[in-house]
């Protein structure tokens, strides 16, 4: 009895609160989906009144299409918990009518002993035809005691049936939002089909513009290569500087103990940062990644871009300092803010709203977003993490 009431408490502890959890991260799954659509959604309506088709009206159909299909799936994965909900109550449902039925059945033997046997006259013979007035008082008390026991059992037949009407009232519950999850997927999945269509004749079109589209790809990795190169030998410089500094006892270059930290607050808070946009999607992630038109194509991005509304800010992820503000030719501007051991990139600016040796705040504005207005008034936020001299994912680092 000691083991089985140990394994109910385990799988009470362990498996129930898992199961929670699922929920919870099917909830909040289902959140980040939408939000991403309400993004898309919005950027993809001021673009609509282009009339030619752009890689940057791709690259946010596929965040959209992307996270359409993420909303599809966690569907799928609620359309699950549900069913089997269902097939749990009704199994429970099955034990409370089998059970009713046994309790009903011996109430029944027990009424017809009582009122068929007996009846009130007979019992009352029974109480009193005892031979003394102590075996008379415990015949009173079979009597009673009987009487109550049938009261009993008439009162657990009721409690069964009312746990029975609710595990009946929780199945058509979960029956309803099965259907109701089913009519949502059969819209999402037109849509998707939708998305997926227009994304493939938009992909046709821009095929035949190859030669344009690798001449724009190869502009776009010169400038990027140009400034990962200025960004590596400006952080291999403050790290030699560092080192002779610490190597001659001097502090200029070391951290002091307010950039240590800075630099454990943000390691602490790795997948939490703020966004350094207000609202915005990844259009190009961390790493290589295969072109959205030109087939065998890939690139090796060294950060990640975040498209915009046109007009927005890129603000700190995390307090810091300013170390660097620069723009080599053909390209917009880029600031470094320093956390410690941690830098963070921001390219892509025009309105640079700080300075070198600036103490700011996480989510302070810190330039403003360079709008193209040849290319759908596409704004589009470079954002780069380092670690010393190593890169990071930055979508290893900003909140999910």
């Amino acid at each position: 009895m000691k083991k089985i009431l140990s394994i109910l408490f385990i799988f009470a502890s362990v498996v129930l609160p898992a199961l929670s959890q699922t929920v919870a991260e099917l909830e909040e799954r289902r959140k980040k989906a939408l939000k991403e659509l309400e993004i898309t959604s919005s950027l993809i309506s001021k673009t609509a009144e282009q009339k030619k088709t752009s890689l940057s009206q791709i690259n946010i159909l596929r965040v959209e299409i992307n996270a359409r299909q993420s909303l599809i799936n966690v569907m799928n994965q609620e359309l699950r918990n549900i069913d089997r909900n269902i097939r749990q109550l009704r199994k429970e449902a099955q034990e409370k009518q089998a059970e009713m039925d046994k309790l009903k059945g011996e109430y029944a033997k027990l009424m017809y002993h009582s009122y068929y046997k007996k009846n009130k006259y007979e019992s009352l013979m029974f109480i009193l035809s005892a031979k003394s007035f102590a075996e008379s008082y415990r015949r009173y008390r079979y009597v009673q005691q009987y009487a109550e026991f049938a009261q009993n059992k008439a009162q657990e037949i009721e409690k069964v049936k009312a746990d029975l009407e609710n595990k009946l009232a929780e199945i058509e519950k979960a029956r309803l939002e099965r259907v109701a999850v089913l009519n949502d997927r059969r819209k999402e999945n037109a849509k998707l089909q939708t998305e997926q269509r227009k994304q493939s004749n938009f992909v046709s079109q821009l095929s035949r513009k190859e030669k344009d589209l690798r001449r724009e790809l190869k502009k776009q990795q010169d400038q990027a290569n140009a400034i990962n190169r200025r960004i590596d030998q400006i952080i291999a410089e403050e790290a030699r500087k560092s080192q002779k500094a610490q190597a001659a006892g001097k502090q200029e270059f070391a951290l002091t103990k307010e950039q240590k930290l800075l630099s454990g607050g943000f390691e602490k808070n790795q997948g939490r940062l703020p966004w350094p946009v207000e609202r915005g999607v990844i259009v190009g992630r961390f790493g290589v990644q295969a072109h959205a038109v030109l087939k065998y194509v890939t690139t090796d991005n060294k950060g990640i871009y975040i498209q915009t509304a046109p007009n927005s800010d890129a603000r700190a992820v995390y307090d810091g300092e300013v170390t660097q503000r620069f723009s080599i030719p053909g390209s917009n501007y880029t600031v470094i803010v320093r956390h410690g051991n941690y830098r963070t990139v921001y390219s892509n600016l025009t309105d640079i709203y700080v300075k070198v040796g600036d103490n700011i705040k996480a989510r302070q504005a810190i330039g403003r977003i360079f709008v193209d207005n040849e290319d759908d008034n596409k704004s589009v936020l470079y954002f780069q993490v380092w670690k010393e001299r190593d890169i990071q994912n930055p979508e290893n680092w900003i909140s999910r």
